[in-house]
Formats: structure tokens, sequence, C-alpha cells
């Protein structure tokens, strides 16, 4: 089993040419974009465009990263990945052959970048965008695996989150392939390594957990009670905190469920903020009901957006 630290690297210098062995198609080599467990991603230039080119030695993994992406453009209805638009090899010699596959590069902000400047009311939006992606990548029977901030991107016009490696996914009931600890719960003692919908629920937590600890933590002696105390700790999250809770513990059958009763819970607030009603007695802090209140009207306005791509 890969852990994600477990980097192998190709080295291109910028400027190299790489010519597809079977469909003659040129890349050329702009900088490198960043090392996963499988191959290493780099930005090229092909017909004046850019795109992402992930490379690598190993010609059995690469293949399971192109059918997972190839499964997923068929069966979203929104786009859980980046759109692949080459597979291919690269021939250095006769008796060197790397495989290569290139997608659709992909920029914006990072999640806790994007939080941090346009305020903590695109928590709850985000977290309903990513459930209802999720659900669409269960259904179509595979787990994401290596679920982290990392591998997630903030794109605007309007703010969408989009995932850009999909090298950890891994097919439901099978051991995960590729995981980081700080989001894997068989680290942290809540769960097996097992591919099924509680295991990416339990790491969407710790991505939101990441963008209020930045620097991360450690277990401890307890750390079932360091995750909740974390969780508990995080003033921003605490309105979707027994959802949040739940998914720690491995209480969701599915995203479906989990963005349910997140929606009814953002819902709830919004309407209780809107009636006036005062929601936090000791007077210190935003309300949190105020924050569903907001929530519900960016809501609205994301998925009236939403409903405009393509």
């Amino acid at each position: 089993m890969n852990q994600a630290w477990k980097k192998q690297g190709i080295n291109i210098k910028p400027g190299t040419v790489i010519t597809g062995k079977w469909h003659q198609r040129r890349y050329v080599i702009k900088r490198k974009l960043g090392n996963g467990a499988v191959g290493t991603v780099y930005l090229c230039e092909h017909n004046g465009k850019y795109a992402a080119l992930k490379i690598s030695e190993n010609n059995t993994s690469m293949t399971v990263e192109v059918n997972v992406l190839k499964s997923l453009q068929k069966a979203q209805a929104s786009r859980l990945g980046p759109s692949l638009l080459d597979v291919d090899d690269w021939e250095i010699s006769r008796n060197m052959t790397y495989s290569f596959y290139v997608m659709e590069y992909l920029q914006g902000d990072s999640l806790g970048h994007f939080i941090s400047r346009n305020g903590h009311e695109w928590v709850g939006i985000f977290m309903l965008q990513l459930l209802e992606d999720l659900e669409y990548l269960h259904q179509s029977g595979w787990v994401f695996g290596d679920f982290k901030s990392e591998n997630l991107i903030v794109l605007s016009q309007p703010p969408k989150i989009r995932w850009i490696d999909v090298g950890g996914t891994t097919q439901i009931g099978r051991a995960i392939k590729e995981y980081t600890e700080f989001y894997d719960r068989g680290y942290w003692g809540m769960g097996s390594r097992r591919a099924e919908p509680g295991y990416d629920l339990f790491a969407l937590v710790m991505v939101f957990l990441h963008i209020y600890y930045p620097k991360r933590f450690e277990k401890g002696p307890n750390p079932k009670a360091t995750l909740l105390k974390k969780l508990h700790d995080a003033r921003p999250l605490r309105l979707y905190r027994e959802p949040l809770k739940k998914a720690l513990l491995g209480k969701y059958q599915s995203a479906a469920d989990m963005r349910n009763e997140l929606l009814n819970t953002i819902n709830r607030a919004g309407i209780t903020g809107r009636s006036g009603k005062p929601s936090n007695r000791s007077g210190s802090g935003k309300a949190p009901l105020a924050e569903g209140s907001g929530i519900a009207l960016v809501a609205l306005f994301y998925y009236l957006f939403s409903l405009l791509l393509p």
C-alpha cells in the first residue's frame, strides 16, 4: 500500500519536447507541477494551449488512472476531475519507454486561501458541492481515496471546486491504494482502509479542519478525543458541527445522507435567523443562525450560476 509521501519522480528539463509514440502529438514541457505516488505532473504546451502532463514508469498504475478519468467523464453530471485529453507513450530509446497522459490544466485558489479571502460563508457551499460530487463518484463505483486539500482547487466565475488528482481513486470494496496520514481514518484509528463512502466522508471533514489548523496536529494518546476537540474548537465550523462529527464517527451510509442533513441544518439556521430571534445569548462572536441565513443566500446564487455551467 502506497502512502502519498512515497514519491517517485521523473525529472524532465523545461523546454523538452515529448512526442507521443502513437498519436505523434508534441508537448513542450514548461515546468514541474508536482510529484505523486505514481508519477510526475508537468505543465506543458500543445498548439498554443496549456495542459497538465502526467508521466510515469508504472504503466499499470497509469492505466488505472486513465480508466478512472474515463469512467468519471462518462458518469458525471458535474465535472469531477480534469478532462482527459490524450494518452500515449514516450519512447526515449528501444529499452526505455514512459507512459503519459494529458489532462486539462486547472488554475485557481487553494480552498483555504479562497475561504480566507472571501469569507467563512463559503464553507457550507463547498461542503454541499463536494458531497454532491462524492455521491456521483460513489454511485459510479469509486472512492476518491487520497482526498486531501492539495487535490482540490477553487475555480472562479462562479466559484466551484474541482479535483485535480484522481491517482488515489479506488474501486469500492478494495483496499485504499494511496492515502495521506492526516486525512486517513485508519491513521486516526477511526475505521479501516477499505474503500467505501465513509472513508471519503471522514477525509472531507479533515479537509475543512485543515483550513483552520493549517499546520495540522498530532493525534495524541486518544485520537478520537483529539479530533472531536479540534472540531469543537474550530468556531467557524460550529454551524456544521453535528454532521461533521457524525462523518468522523462513520454514522453516514452515503454522501447523499450527509448532504441532506447538512442542507437541512443550514436551512433551519437560515429560517431561524431571518425570523429575527436571538441566536447567541452570550453576545460573543458571529451568530451561527445569522451565518446560516447568509449561507442560504450565497447558496441560492451559487446554484443558479452552476446551472449555467456545462
